[in-house]
Order: structure tokens, then C-alpha cells, then sequence
């Protein structure tokens, strides 16, 4: 069975091509506009919080052409509407009346004197670039009247401001306003804006700095008109016209250029996807001020040659950049380096680490907050870190030692957290600039080892005031996850899921930052605790080796600032330490920013109190005499007990030790005694007059159980040793170090079974032997010995 189809009678053939052409039509019409009206590349441009100009640098195709702005001035709306297109509001792309006058007067005039365009044909024009001529005006006309249909009159008023051109290569009101004005649309006169108003009618004639005369007398009647109309009123109008129209371009705002280039970098390599104009979270008028205290400190740096300082201001609760000064900005001087952003460079952070890994091992229960770290002369497998005073305390407590930032304490913390995991503790607080494995830095991580970053590094700090602020709501746990907001953003920042991470404890921070606060600030020693004005800032400096980097971050509960100081180019300065350059100038930063008496609190949850040795910080044991209750995170109840507190058995005078070989149990005293190993002993007897050695054995007792009363300071047991030439070219020698309770006792010294001498109270003694492996052995007056072996290393293999 065939299917047949009858046309209706109404659907001739005349009539099915006419349908056929209104579709054709239809379509041509609908589709008429370009997909994206404007594709020019644009201006890469920052804003502060307020979204005032941060700065900006010019668009790749030299032209000064802002992105797109959805929000017209009502002033450029009125004066627009005047001088271009007073029926704008009431047409549909099309002025017929307008359009008709315009070919009058050509027609009378015999040239083309008058063009008859909406607002909307010019911006179809300024989309397809248009010749002026007959059939294009008439296509100008049809597509406007197609974008009348898609877009509302405020979105076509901002199409036109966005991407008119206002003579020489400034493109768009925005960039007009800056380049010509030094300021912001919405604060421009009524003056200022008829100026602008004009140009784009023709740009090429009418251009600032040439013709003024001719955009004098434009600006003029177009403010009557605006007075005709009841726009603005005739005094306005008149005061209008005493100002000056612009003379020549003015600079752009240059308050942050290294936040600029790195927009500008991001937006280039496609990490940022969005427009080139971006609102951030900078506040101009702090950035302004960071920016001053960095260039006065430059001007002091520089006569000792240091050359660059960059800082940084955190809000805690958001992790926002408040403040974003990479550099100083010396742009003519190319020696200075001034371009490079430090805030993002990797750099030796020196001690800055220290704070974290104080707080780990008081998570971890590994100690209390003033637990005693040995602080003796130190070599584990060839590497022998020094405190930065060269001295030691033989004994200090683990809080002293973040106060004070010795190096060496922190490296026997360091060895007993373990390294590979302290580097593991960093990659989840948010360091992405440890780039080797954990091998390759070693024990030496701790002093600077690595590379991090002062965005970085002030992120991480102020995550762990963060966790602080909220350790009651999250249970005081911490997560850098998603903390580290972009310091451009249209979002806000968000806020990190503390609940879900245990990586540090409120507890231990809180201890951490106690600890920080008693750091003696440069020039003020502690006297600025008598001042109730004056902020608690709880704060790190750090060095690096070969004084190559100077740092200095520190917290409060609402900001963080960082400031770094060097060379960019890697050179040392003797004096480039982080306490004499960086400091400083972070606490002038400090106090720029609003004075708070909130701090830290001890956190609610989490903590358990004990009962603390005094003297040795440990948890106490039972030969703990004098103890001290104490919170402490829940961690410390597994954490170590006190092991320097032992029973002494002692004759009636208390002057000897003894045991029952020799003196009846009746009458030998009992007796609790602080003892350190004698290393320990040796240097914190000297720093410490409360300290009592412990008294010798009596002559006549057996005293086989009294334990090695003798150390070997250096060198320890395996040591390989290289010991450089002198000056005069002789080989140099070592000075072999040991230490013992007993005063007043003599040391005798054997090198290889050969007798080399005798010393007593200061157990020092110079060697010089050959390459090798050799055996050093300590025999004292009591005949207790010490041996050791050590291997010197042959400079010419």
C-alpha cells in the first residue's frame, strides 16, 4: 500500500517559498551575532578587598583595554545617553528619527557629517570593526536590533563603556578613568566624566595631550546640554567647566607588582581560568604602609649590601593575604633583583621548622613542655650541628630551647622523632618545596636543610593559630587542607574540615606558642611586658648557613606576619641573621594592625593534668620530690618519665656515697638526687649554681655499682673525623673533649696505647694523629676507664 501526501490547498507554492525564506530569514537574523561579541585579549588588573586598583599591566596586544564591567557609572550612563543617544532608553537598537536627520544633514552638507548610530549599533560596530559605510550601517542596524533581544539596556551601556576606544591605545571607560584621571570611575566629576564622555565620538581626533582645545569645547556643550536637560544644574554645569580637561596619561597604581606578575603568570600558564580582572584580598591601605616599613629597612639593609625583603600579613580565620609585599620594587636597578617574588621562592628557612617539631612531639607524648633536652657538644654519623653562640647548657628545657632557638637541642629532638617522619609531618602541613626524599636532608631539616617558601611557611603558622581559635568547635585538631585560599579569590576562602584530622593537637600548640612568646624581642629584652598597650605576639626568626637568609613569622590570634631578608641571588652577609634584619621589621609591621588583648587560650578538651618533675620537666617518677601539677595534652600520659631522679645512699655527713659493704644499714641516709649524665653535667653545673654534683663513693666502700663516673665529649664512638691544614699549611689538630663528676680528679690519656698526658678539672687535650682509625682510651685517678674508636679521614682520598 504507497502512502501518498496531499498538500493543502492554503499551502501553494508561493507561500511554501515564503515560508521558507522567513525561516532563512529568521535564522540569519537570530544567528546574526558572533558567538562572543568581544574576543580582544585584556589588561591584567588587581584589585584590593574594596575593589579599588591594586595595579595593573597592559594587555598582550599593547593596549590598555580592562575586562569587562557589568556596572556603569550613573554619571557615564547620563552623559552618554546625552551626547550619543538621547532616545536610548526608548529605541530598539534602531533611531529611525535619529537615523533620518543624520542622512538630512549629510545630504545638505554633501559629505558625511552626522551618523545617526544607537549606543547599540556602535557597539556592533566596535564587535565586527565595521567600514563606515552604507550597506554596513544597514547591517549595523539589524544586528542591534538582534542584541536588543538578548541583552537588557545596562548590559549594552556596559558592553559600550567596556570596549570604547578613548584615544591612543586606551580602550574602555575603566582604563580612561586611571589612565587619564588616576582614579576609579564612581570618583570622577561631573566634569571629568563629560571628558570621557567624548572621546569615543572620535578618538583619533579628540585625544588628551593634543586638541584640547577641541575637547575643551566638546566637554562644554555637552555639560549644557546635561544642564538643559535638568541633569545637573546650572552652578554645576558652570564649576564644571573651570576644570581642566586631562593633559596626558598618568601612571597606574603600583602598590603590589609581584601579586600582578603572579596573576598575571597564573593567568598565562591557565592555573586562574576566569577574567583577567580580579578582586583580592589585599587591603591597600596596609599594603601601602608594609610597603613603606620594607623600604625603609631596604635603605638600612642595603649599606651592608643586602639587597631584598618581602613580607607578609595573614588573617588567621581565613588564611587570606591581608598585606602581599614580595619584594622591595626597584625596577631601574636591575642589580637589585627587585622583580623576583621571595614570598614564593624557595629559600633556606633556617630555625622556622622548629616550632612544628616542638609541637609534634608533644603531640606524639615524646615530652612535656619543659622536658630537658641534652645541649652538648653533638656528632651523629659525621654531622655536628653548634648552637648559633657556639656555646652550650649541657641540659635545657624543651620550651628554653624553642625560646632561645639552640640548634643543637633541636637536633637531638629531631633524631629522637626521626627525621623521615618529621618530613612526612611537613608535607601534610601544606610544604609542597621538599622536592628530594627524606634521606637527603637528613637530620639537618631541622637548621634549614631543605627549601620552603614564606607563603608557605606563614600558611602553616598561621594554621596552627587557626586551630587554637577554634580548639573547643573542632575538638582542637589540625588540617591545612583547603587553608591555603589563593590570596586572589571571588570566593571566600575555604575553611579547612578540622574535625576530620589529627595531625597536631590544640594542646600542643597552645604550649608551642607559650613557648614563642618568650622569645626576647630585638632592643626591648622583656620590658614590653610592662607595657598593657603593647601586643603578645608569639614569633620565629630564623638564619640560614652562610647568613644567606634572615626570617622572622609571627602569630597572634588574628594575624600573621612574615617577613624574609637576603640577598635573591643566594650571596651571605656577615649580620644577615633573621633576630637583626627580619625581626624588626616584622614588629613594625605588627604595629600597624590592630591591637587585641585576646590570646591564646589553654584549650578545654584534650588536656589532663599530671604531676610534673620541677627540675627535669618529665613526668614524675617516684624519686620526684619536688613536683608540679600541670595540664598537658592527654598525649603526656605516655610520654616519659622522669629518668635523672635516683636514690643515693649517703654516709651522716652527706659528703659520700656508701653502701651497706662498708656502713651499717642503720645508719646510711637515704636520699633523692637530681643527676645528669656527666656531658650534661659538665656545661649545666656552670650555667646552673643550684646544681649539686653527686657526691663520690667513700674510699672504703665497693663501689662497683656507682657507674661510670666519666664522659667522652668528643669524639664519640665511630666518629670520622677530617681535620683541615692551618694556614701555615701543617696539619691541624683536635681537641678531644671528656667529662667527670668527680672535681678535682686527674685523667690520664691514651692514644693507641701510648700515653699522650694528664688533665685535670677543664678534660681537654689536643691530638694531631695521622689518617687512620684510632683508639682512645681515659683512665682516671680511680681506675675507671673509657675507650673509644675513631677514624681521620685522608683529604687526599
Amino acid at each position: 500500500m504507497r502512502f501518498s501526501y496531499k498538500r493543502p490547498a492554503w499551502l501553494t507554492r508561493t507561500r511554501l517559498v515564503l515560508i521558507a525564506s522567513a525561516l532563512v530569514l529568521f535564522g540569519l537574523f537570530w544567528f546574526c551575532l558572533p558567538s562572543k561579541l568581544f574576543d580582544k585579549p585584556t589588561a591584567y588588573v588587581i584589585n584590593d578587598d574594596q575593589g579599588g586598583l591594586l595595579g595593573a599591566a597592559i594587555a598582550t596586544d599593547g593596549q590598555w583595554r580592562f575586562p569587562y564591567d557589568s556596572i556603569v557609572p550613573e554619571k557615564f550612563k547620563k552623559c552618554i545617553i546625552a551626547f550619543e543617544d538621547k532616545r536610548f532608553e526608548h529605541h530598539l537598537g534602531v533611531d529611525l528619527l535619529a537615523f533620518g536627520r543624520a542622512i538630512r544633514q549629510n545630504i545638505k552638507s554633501g559629505r558625511v557629517s552626522s551618523g545617526g548610530s544607537t549606543i547599540t549599533m556602535q557597539v556592533i560596530r566596535l564587535a565586527t570593526h565595521h567600514n563606515r559605510t552604507f550597506l554596513n550601517k544597514l547591517l549595523e542596524m539589524f544586528m542591534a536590533l538582534r542584541l536588543e533581544l538578548t541583552y537588557n539596556k545596562q548590559e549594552i551601556l556596559a558592553l559600550y563603556s567596556s570596549n570604547a576606544p578613548f584615544g591612543s591605545n586606551v580602550v574602555g571607560l575603566d582604563a580612561a578613568s586611571w589612565r587619564y584621571f588616576g582614579r576609579s570611575p564612581e570618583q570622577l566629576s561631573w566634569g571629568e566624566m563629560a571628558a570621557l564622555a567624548v572621546l569615543p565620538n572620535s578618538p583619533s581626533l579628540v585625544h588628551p595631550g593634543k586638541n584640547r582645545a577641541i575637547l575643551l569645547k566638546k566637554r562644554n556643550l555637552l555639560l549644557d546640554k546635561l544642564s538643559r536637560q535638568g541633569i545637573i544644574d546650572k552652578n554645576t554645569s558652570e564649576l564644571s567647566k573651570l576644570e581642566p580637561v586631562p593633559d596626558r596619561p598618568v601612571p597606574l597604581p603600583v602598590l603590589a607588582p609581584h601579586l600582578l606578575e603572579r596573576f598575571k603568570h597564573d593567568c598565562q600558564t591557565g592555573a586562574h581560568t576566569g577574567p583577567t580582572r580580579m578582586n583580592t584580598t589585599i587591603k591597600a591601605g596596609l599594603q601601602q604602609q608594609v610597603s613603606d616599613i620594607v623600604e625603609r629597612h631596604h635603605q638600612v639593609l642595603a649599606a651592608n649590601h643586602i639587597n631584598n625583603i618581602a613580607a607578609i600579613v595573614l588573617d588567621v580565620e581565613t588564611g587570606a593575604a591581608l598585606a602581599y609585599v614580595g619584594n622591595i620594587y626597584h625596577p631601574e636597578d636591575t642589580t637589585m633583583e627587585s622583580n623576583v617574588d621571595v614570598i614564593n621562592a624557595p629559600r633556606s628557612p633556617g630555625s622556622t621548622l622548629k616550632p612544628l617539631l616542638y609541637a609534634a612531639m608533644l603531640h606524639d607524648g615524646l615530652l612535656l613542655p619543659n622536658s630537658l633536652m641534652p645541649d652538648i657538644p653533638t656528632q651523629i654519623a659525621g654531622y655536628h650541628p653548634e648552637n648559633f653562640d657556639l656555646s652550650y647548657d649541657g641540659a635545657v628545657p624543651a620550651s628554653r630551647a624553642l625560646a632561645r632557638s639552640l640548634n643543637v637541642p633541636a637536633v637531638k629532638m629531631l633524631q629522637k622523632y626521626k627525621y623521615d617522619r618529621f618530613y612526612d609531618l611537613l608535607k601534610k602541613a601544606g610544604i609542597t618545596t621538599l622536592k628530594q626524599p627524606a634521606d637527603y636532608y637528613g637530620l639537618s631539616l631541622i637548621l634549614g636543610g631543605g627549601e620552603n617558601t614564606l607563603w608557605e611557611l606563614s600558611g602553616a603558622y598561621a594554621d596552627m593559630a587557626r586551630v587554637l581559635n577554634h580548639s573547643d568547635k573542632y575538638m582542637g585538631k589540625y588540617d591545612p587542607a583547603d587553608y591555603h585560599s589563593p590570596v586572589y579569590t571571588h570566593v571566600p576562602a575555604v575553611k579547612p574540615k578540622l574535625e576530620n584530622s589529627g595531625l597536631l593537637d590544640a594542646g600542643s600548640i597552645y604550649y608551642t606558642m607559650q613557648a614563642m612568646e618568650e622569645v626576647m624581642r630585638p632592643g626591648e629584652e622583656m620590658l614590653w611586658r610592662q607595657f598593657s598597650s603593647t601586643q603578645r605576639i608569639a614569633w620565629k626568626t630564623g638564619t640560614s648557613f652562610g647568613f644567606r637568609d634572615g626570617w622572622a613569622i609571627g602569630i597572634t590570634p588574628k594575624y600573621v606576619v612574615g617577613v624574609w631578608v637576603g640577598n635573591t641571588s643566594g650571596e651571605g652577609r656577615a649580620g644577615l641573621t633573621g633576630i637583626n634584619t627580619a625581626a624588626p621589621a616584622l614588629f613594625e609591621i605588627f604595629r600597624q594592625l590592630p591591637v587585641s588583648s585576646d590570646w591564646f587560650e589553654m584549650p578545654a578538651n584534650g588536656m589532663v593534668k599530671i604531676s610534673v618533675c620541677r627540675q627535669s620537666g618529665y613526668r614524675a617518677g617516684e624519686y620526684c620530690t619536688d613536683t608540679v601539677e600541670m595540664w598537658v595534652p592527654k598525649s603526656g600520659l605516655r610520654s616519659p618519665v622522669c629518668l635523672y631522679h635516683q636514690l643515693v645512699h649517703l654516709d651522716k655527713t652527706e659528703h659520700w656515697q656508701v653502701n651497706s659493704d662498708c656502713v651499717p644499714p642503720d645508719q646510711i641516709v637515704n636520699k633523692t638526687w637530681f643527676v645528669l649524665p656527666p656531658a650534661m653535667e659538665y656545661y649545666y653545673k656552670g650555667k646552673n649554681y643550684q646544681y649539686h654534683s653527686l657526691p663520690p663513693f667513700r674510699a672504703d666502700c665497693v663501689s662497683a655499682d656507682k657507674g661510670m663516673p666519666m664522659e667522652l665529649i668528643y669524639p664519640k664512638d665511630g666518629a670520622k673525623i677530617y681535620i683541615p691544614l692551618e694556614a701555615d699549611g701543617r696539619r691541624g689538630r683536635m681537641i678531644c673533649n671528656a667529662a667527670h663528676r668527680q672535681s678535682g680528679i686527674k685523667i690520664f690519656w691514651h692514644l693507641d696505647d701510648q700515653y699522650i698526658g694528664v688533665t685535670k678539672d677543664y678534660h681537654q687535650i689536643a691530638l694531631n694523629p695521622e689518617p687512620g682509625v684510632h683508639t682512645l682510651t681515659l683512665v682516671d685517678g680511680e681506675g675507671n676507664t673509657l675507650q673509644t674508636k675513631f677514624e681521620i679521614l685522608d683529604k687526599n682520598k
